[in-house]
């Protein structure tokens, strides 16, 4: 088990009241995997999308999935503007070392993301241990 602090990802969270199902082709075609899009019985949907091509830090990921985002068409931009949740979700795995860790995002990125009405969240996971691993795959 390695006990060092990494990014893992970036995923982008919407939930609206519209479908989102029109912005999810959009995002697919432009190289995001579609990891949830669901319509629930509170009326809401609920998508999460991730980047194909993860870079090893949050900024070039969440700056590639801001040009698609600000490239949106009319129509889609409505989509977009009318969800109630629109969010970058940076996630970290947490270890001991180093002994120190940061990794920061430009003020140029920060006024994209609030320009599109957007918003960040960090998450961070502990560290994978071998009793997480389903027993399928540990094997």
């Amino acid at each position: 088990m390695d006990d060092t602090i990494c990014y893992l990802n970036t995923d982008l969270e919407l939930t609206s009241l519209a479908d989102l199902s029109a912005l999810a082709v959009a995002f697919r075609t432009h190289g995001f995997w579609i990891l949830r899009l669901t319509h629930h019985d509170d009326g809401l949907w609920y998508a999460t999308f991730e980047i194909l091509d993860q870079a090893e830090e949050p900024e070039p990921n969440i700056s590639a999935m801001l040009a698609v985002v600000e490239s949106l068409g009319e129509s889609l931009r409505v989509v977009w503007s009318g969800c109630i949740l629109r969010e970058f979700n940076i996630g970290y795995e947490f270890g001991s070392k180093p002994w120190a860790f940061n990794q920061g995002q430009s003020s140029q990125l920060l006024g994209r993301i609030a320009a599109v009405g957007a918003s960040m969240r960090i998450t961070l996971y502990p560290p994978a241990r071998d009793q997480d691993v389903p027993e399928a795959i540990a094997s």
